[in-house]
């Protein structure tokens, strides 16, 4: 019956009949079930109810469709069928009344399934999907033609329904197309106006073209010497910077050197100094060689307080001075150092700015600027140093590495000597490097000078001219502000001597450690000795009469002498500490100054040197 559905009736069949009553039922149930399959809303529902009723898994009616000439599913039914080979197959074989069972990919490609099918002389098709169906064609041929027929009609429904709306769809397209054309009216009417004024603005751009063509010329060549101008100011920075880096390479290479060098020599110049006190007076010879000994010690130690210099390693202790008052108090030494033959001449700037720096490091820059001059003159000549209040820029900055824009003080040292040409003058600050003959220079003169000016804030420049002379300037940043400090270079210069204070020397290196106690006992002290921070604090927790920590900045077993004075002032409080280093490092020297409060004497020191410095800092000085 139409609209009844088969849920109800597929529970009766669960009884176990005969099998000659069972094939009688079937037939009127089929009907049933059939009947059921022409209600579109649940007509998939029921064909699942009648597949399952007759032994199946699954149920798919198949109808003809007029306009595309092939079987599409029934309405009611998912209106796309599964793609492949095998149901390929099986729509082939419908295209004649048929029964047979294939295999098909149900419902995808991973699954296969036995099919049943019965295609009817109208081409509808039944396909009994999966299980085995008890279902024969005799018993569907009496309940079909009705069922097909009703598909059919609604199919034709269905394609009827569609014609309309596509007609509807026509006509609403057909009415939009009158308004785009109607708009497109417009639109024209529209751009047919901007083409006008197109045309018009076209006709005044090739006039502003042809003004710019005449001109093209000139502006190609003011931009052309622009970016030569710019391609110049580049390469000259790339060659800065390149320059710096290597003056920074070398100048680490050179303070290591300089560390080991000042150790070895500390013990050398220690010794030839107890050695030189000890000889008697009548042993003129052996007294002779060890003054010699002791002097070519000192011109290594000279060397390698170059290389620190140069390296930016050497500790200063900057001061607030006036740069006018230094340059004219160097006018007796430098006209003893240099000669009768050359004339100096000073110009000092009124109202000089004051700078910080270290004032023997800046004296022995300028003396040896003056020195390297006189060794350009070797006829005579003139010698002129000139201060003068100067501003750096952007644009200098840019051009040369390491540089800030800001107010510096310039001490020019010119000579009339035979200058150099540009390849020579972009190495003279290259450590060893020398124009000199063999024997005549170490090379480290100018190094020095550039360490000593990068290490305090500064920059050295340098211009030359073969046959006419050369000039050096150093540029030390404006101090703005700040206290003056008190002229100490006369004070303290006869405080060597001895005491009956206890000191505590803690220093790695035995042969070092051996010379400096030898030394001070010498004096007078009392001296314990320690070889690292560790013993020596022990050394602190069993003695409390110790008046000075005398210790080495670089210490083995993690514990440097930065360390060791905190440590050692936390037990006593009244502890006084001298501090001693081949090579600065950032324990005690930062940004290449001293840390406040903090007294040190360099390696290589002499007897006299480590007495007076001991007695400064014992009384305070």
């Amino acid at each position: 019956m139409p609209g009844r559905t088969a849920s109800s009736k597929a529970s009766t069949t669960a009884r176990p009949w005969s099998a000659s009553f069972r094939s009688r039922v079937l037939s009127t149930e089929a009907r049933i079930l059939f009947n059921a399959l022409a209600d579109p809303g649940c007509r998939r529902e029921n064909a699942d109810v009648l597949a399952r009723h007759v032994g199946a898994r699954a149920l798919l009616i198949l109808i003809p469709d007029r306009e595309l000439g092939a079987l599409r599913p029934a309405p009611g039914f998912p209106q796309t069928l599964p793609g492949g080979p095998t149901w390929r197959t099986l729509l082939a074989r419908c295209r004649d009344a048929a029964e047979f069972t294939t295999d098909i990919a149900y419902p995808d490609a991973a699954s296969v399934e036995r099919a049943e099918v019965h295609v009817w002389p109208d081409r509808t098709a039944l396909i009994f999907i999966g299980g085995r169906p008890t279902i024969r064609r005799a018993e569907l041929d009496g309940a079909l033609p009705l069922l097909s027929a009703l598909l059919r009609s609604e199919g034709a429904g269905l394609e009827a329904a569609g014609h309309a709306r596509a007609a509807q769809d026509a006509s609403r397209r057909a009415r939009e197309l009158a308004t785009a054309l109607d708009g497109a009216r417009g639109e024209i009417a529209g751009k047919a106006h901007q083409l006008q004024r197109a045309l018009s603005e076209s006709a005044r751009l090739n006039t502003e073209l042809r003004l710019l063509n005449e001109t093209l010329e000139q502006r190609i060549l003011d931009r052309t010497r622009e970016l030569q101008t710019e391609v110049e100011e580049r390469r000259k920075a790339e060659a800065a910077l390149a320059q710096a880096q290597k003056m920074e390479a070398v100048g680490q290479l050179t303070g290591g050197i300089a560390h080991d060098f000042n150790n070895l020599l500390q013990v050398v110049v220690g010794n030839l100094d107890i050695l030189q006190r000890n000889l008697p007076e009548d042993a003129t010879r052996l007294r002779r060689s060890a003054d010699n000994a002791m002097k070519g010690a000192r011109r290594a130690a000279t060397l390698t307080q170059r290389l620190l210099a140069f390296s930016r390693r050497q500790p200063l202790d900057p001061k607030r001075i006036n740069v006018n008052a230094l340059v004219s108090g160097m006018s007796d030494l430098l006209h003893r150092s240099l000669g009768e033959t050359v004339a100096v001449e000073t110009v000092v700037a009124a109202g000089l700015w004051p700078v910080e720096a270290d004032g023997n490091q800046l004296e022995n820059a300028v003396l040896n600027l003056a020195v390297n001059a006189r060794d350009a003159m070797p006829e005579g000549g003139k010698l002129t140093i000139e201060t003068a209040n100067t501003m750096l820029d952007e644009a200098y900055a840019r051009a040369h590495a390491e540089v800030r824009p800001g107010q510096y003080v310039a001490i020019s040292v010119s000579d009339t000597g035979v200058g150099m040409d540009r390849e020579t003058a972009e190495r003279v600050f290259e450590p060893f490097f020398t124009t000199k003959e063999v024997g005549k220079g170490t090379g480290l003169g100018l190094s020095m000078v550039y360490g000593f000016a990068k290490q305090s804030g500064g920059h050295v420049n340098i211009y030359s001219e073969p046959g006419v002379g050369t000039t050096v300037r150093i540029y030390l940043p404006r101090l703005i502000g700040g206290r003056c400090e008190e002229d100490v270079s006369e004070l303290n210069m006869n405080s060597e001597g001895g005491g009956q204070e206890t000191i505590l020397v803690v220093e790695d290196d035995e042969d070092v450690r051996a010379y400096s106690v030898e030394t001070l006992r010498e004096l007078g002290y009392q001296v314990i000795e320690a070889q690292d921070g560790p013993s020596a604090l022990r050394v602190l927790e069993r003695q409390t009469a110790v008046d000075l920590l005398f210790t080495d900045v670089v210490l083995p077993n993690g514990l440097n002498g930065e360390r060791l004075a905190r440590d050692a002032r936390a037990l006593r409080p009244w502890i006084k500490v001298l501090f001693t280093t081949g090579y600065s490092r950032n324990a005690i020297v930062h940004h290449g100054r001293l840390d406040a409060g903090v007294q040190l004497i360099a390696k290589p020191y002499s007897h006299a040197d480590l007495a007076t410095k001991v007695r400064d800092v014992l009384d305070g000085l």
